[in-house]
């Protein structure tokens, strides 16, 4: 009986192929189906965890420090920044957002596999970060960018009008994003087409259990 796949990543570092964590970069336009692949690929895989970013924002509901976020005062965010110690940071409706290099690295060294869903500008920001980093360095050694395409510009314009809940100015907007972000595909490692979620999650799979060493 052959072992199943999410137990293959649990069983990563007893496995005679050397494996390592990763840290998985997904980027797509609106409408693309990323947090639904990201999501599944949480529950399915235990290992595999959602990076926890800083905001100068106010928590919202029930958020709590450490599990959602790491709220940040603008002062202590902008002292980090200059530090360099972040990997990737942007300004977003007033509030600065941004990954923290020791809180990615830190999770890699408990042994999981450090997923952000995050836009084409922090991904780009992310590799630029990387030039830095030692070619040793866990996150340097992990890192892995995919793209989430649509079929097609149409498709996604089908998608975005099916939701309902946008006004046309913001479909407008959405496509407009979509078509710059589409740009930057070239830029990842890994493109996939969402024509057909579970194909499409199946490629994700494939990805990330190749870049763990169990392909």
């Amino acid at each position: 009986m052959e072992t199943p796949e999410n137990e293959l990543i649990e069983q990563a570092p007893t496995n005679p192929r050397p494996s390592r964590p990763l840290m998985i970069v997904v980027s797509a336009p609106s409408g693309c189906g990323k947090s639904t692949l990201c999501d599944r690929l949480v529950d399915e895989f235990p290992r595999i965890t959602y990076s926890i970013s800083c905001t100068t924002r106010e928590p919202r509901g029930e958020e709590k420090d450490g599990a959602h976020y790491y709220f940040l005062s603008k002062k202590e965010f902008k002292e980090r920044a200059k530090n360099g110690e972040f990997l990737e940071h942007a300004k977003v409706h007033g509030n600065f957002y941004g990954t923290l290099e020791d809180t990615v690295l830190y999770a890699m060294e408990e042994g999981h596999h450090v997923l952000l869903d995050i836009d084409v500008q922090g991904a780009k920001q992310l590799r630029e970060s990387l030039v830095r980093l030692d070619p040793r360095h866990p996150i340097r050694r992990g890192f892995t960018d995919i793209f989430i395409s649509p079929p097609s510009m149409e498709e996604l314009e089908r998608r975005l009008r099916g939701r309902g809940t946008d006004e046309e100015r913001v479909i407008q907007k959405r496509l407009e994003n979509a078509a710059l972000e589409m740009s930057a595909a070239k830029e990842y490692s890994f493109q996939i087409i969402n024509d057909d979620l579970e194909k499409a999650y199946h490629e994700l799979k494939t990805v990330i259990l190749s870049g763990i060493g169990l392909s």
